[in-house]
């Protein structure tokens, strides 16, 4: 168990580094180029969002093997997203790497995983705070819906380029063929039935954790 935690303890660690340079880059970076800092947003901080990110999927390994008690479908339906999001959508396609969209979708997901990853991180040593716990269980509900919103805008910007360029189109034997901006369409509705689960799954979740939390309200 010691080694479990030590390792989790890492884990979050390393996570809540990477997001949190990502959101201090982007936030200092507004404040000396204004609105400018905006488009270059993926040029500045990608890679170290596709490596916070990548580094993520471990996550459904530690629930897979039992480390980390959480539900391994509704994980699996959030970085799936992102994933898809980040690396299909937005990094395949340098036209979308400038549009405001990617700025505002690295806010959100960095806002929630700061809050995240330093709530999962000192719960593994065993140490709560009241206002830490609900707002991990409480910024979600407002963010998590905007976040979805504003993955669909970039699908929904994304689709002229693959439409153009041909991007992930193929075809295969038979005449037939892939055409990636009605796979792209069809993920698009998948998005929203997906976040309908996920919110159901996070809100019971946020129920249960406040319902036991008066009981371990702060221990060190």
């Amino acid at each position: 168990r010691y080694r479990k935690n030590t390792y989790l303890f890492i884990y979050y660690l390393i996570q809540f580094c990477g997001h949190s340079w990502i959101f201090t880059n982007m936030t200092v970076r507004f404040f000396s180029f204004g609105e400018d800092s905006m488009v270059d947003t993926f040029y500045a901080i990608g890679l170290v969002m596709r490596l916070c990110q990548s580094l993520s999927l471990l996550e459904l390994l530690h629930i897979y093997v039992g480390i980390e008690p959480s539900h391994l479908l509704p994980r699996f339906l959030q970085l799936t997203e992102r994933i898809i999001i980040l690396f299909v959508v937005i990094t395949s396609q340098e036209e979308v790497q400038e549009k405001y969209v990617v700025c505002v979708l690295f806010i959100f997901w960095n806002l929630l995983d700061m809050v995240r990853y330093t709530y999962s991180m000192l719960s593994v040593i065993g140490i709560s705070y009241a206002i830490l716990t609900w707002l991990s269980q409480t910024l979600w509900m407002p963010i998590y819906p905007l976040c979805v919103l504003a993955e669909a805008f970039a699908i929904y910007q994304s689709l002229p380029y693959f439409e153009s360029f041909g991007t992930y189109s193929t075809k295969l034997p038979f005449d037939l063929a892939i055409y990636f901006p009605y796979v792209l369409k069809l993920y698009l509705m998948m998005l929203f039935i997906g976040m309908y689960f996920t919110y159901s799954h996070l809100y019971s979740e946020r129920r249960d954790v406040l319902r036991i939390f008066p009981v371990k309200k702060k221990k060190v």
